[in-house]
């Protein structure tokens, strides 16, 4: 079966969550079932990019990995849109069998049986400043079919209401380790690729983040920047 692929880059390091700053290779899918208000990969995400998508099998998506890697095996980010979309179990079965490891993210709104032969599993709900609404039913069938991954909670903060919910959230939920990032403030957009965002702005977040977060004493959360977007700004491929 053919997989939906936005773009394939690296070797970069990972920006975000439990691997922040390990080295990996990413495989952004196309498609999503959200719409976030604040996304910055509408062009993986929205269908009129549609025609910018590549359908490729397993096999081709395994050799652009070896060919950008060198073919020494490290982790593969899945990424997207929402790559629980995709039939994404061939290319595991391939991966690991040459010795690669796997990581992705989802939003928590599909389950798929194949999650249990990811080597890490991010589960990132979305808070509601994003305007999607959080639906318990599906989140806990993904988390249920993450089997044997390490499983972690990836939470994005933008305001003080985002702030109550994650908190609300991640007592429900005290088995899993606890990541949580501000929100970037301007993120690119198709319109603006090139846009820069407020590297003042998310700073001021991230202290903001940490300052509730240690005056309530909440210690189980880790809280941690967008490295890509500090090292980088908004460019994409890295």
């Amino acid at each position: 079966m053919s997989i939906a692929i936005s773009e394939i880059f690296g070797p970069t390091i990972q920006g975000e969550g439990a691997l922040v700053g390990v080295p990996t290779v990413f495989v952004r899918t196309g498609g999503c079932d959200f719409r976030c208000s604040w996304c910055d990969t509408l062009y993986a995400v929205e269908p009129r990019f549609k025609a910018d998508w590549k359908p490729m099998g397993a096999g081709a998506i395994l050799a652009e990995v070896n060919r950008l890697s060198g073919g020494r095996p490290l982790l593969v980010t899945l990424s997207g849109g929402n790559p629980a979309l995709q039939p994404l179990d061939e290319l595991l079965a391939l991966g690991h069998g040459q010795g690669y490891t796997f990581a992705m993210e989802t939003q928590g709104s599909k389950a798929q049986a194949w999650f249990g032969m990811l080597d890490h599993l991010t589960l990132s709900p979305k808070p509601p400043s994003s305007g999607m609404a959080f639906n318990r039913e599906r989140f806990e069938a993904c988390l249920a079919a993450g089997g044997d991954a390490q499983i972690s909670l990836k939470l994005v903060i933008a305001d003080e209401a985002d702030y109550r919910w994650a908190r609300a959230l991640a007592d429900d939920y005290p088995q899993l380790p606890l990541y949580l990032q501000p929100c970037n403030p301007a993120p690119a957009t198709p319109e603006q690729p090139e846009r820069e965002t407020d590297t003042q702005e998310l700073n001021a977040r991230l202290r903001w983040l940490v300052d509730r977060v240690t005056g309530d004493r909440w210690y189980r959360a880790r809280v941690l920047p967008q490295l890509h977007v500090l090292i980088w700004n908004n460019e994409r491929g890295v």
